[in-house]
C-alpha cells in the first residue's frame, strides 16, 4: 500500500510520535495549525470516516477517546477541538482516516 500514514505508523517514514499502542499511532502534525496539533491514526487502513462501517465503532471511540487523554497530557485545560475531515471538499489530503488534535490557543468558531 502506498499509503503515508500507513508507512508513518509502521515506522518506515520518521514521525515526531507521541502515542502508539496496537491499534493506533500519534504524531505531531507537520504544518500545526495550533500550540497543540496532533494526528491520531488507526494502525488498521480505513480511506476515512465515510469508509467506516459498524465494525469501526469502538475504534472511533477509542480515537476521540485518546485524543481528550492526550489533551489532558497536554494540559490543554481552557479547552480543545478534535477534526475530523470527510473528503477533498472538507479539506482531507491524506486518505487515512485521521484525527486532528487541536488546542494551546483561543480556536474561533466556525472553523474553516
Amino acid at each position: 500500500m502506498d499509503c503515508i500514514f500507513c508507512k508513518i505508523a509502521a515506522g518506515q517514514i520518521p514521525s515526531r510520535k507521541v502515542w502508539e499502542d496496537a491499534r493506533i499511532f500519534a504524531f505531531e502534525d507537520l504544518h500545526p495549525a495550533a500550540p497543540t496539533h496532533i494526528l491520531l491514526i488507526p494502525k488498521q487502513h480505513i480511506s476515512g470516516l465515510d469508509a467506516a462501517d459498524g465494525s469501526h465503532d469502538e475504534l472511533l471511540g477509542y480515537l476521540q477517546r485518546m485524543a481528550a487523554h492526550l489533551a489532558r497530557e497536554r494540559r490543554l485545560a481552557g479547552g480543545f477541538r478534535t477534526v475530523v475531515n470527510a473528503g477533498p471538499d472538507a479539506g482531507q489530503s491524506v486518505f487515512h482516516l485521521h484525527v486532528h488534535l487541536l488546542g494551546g490557543r483561543s480556536l474561533g468558531w466556525p472553523p474553516g
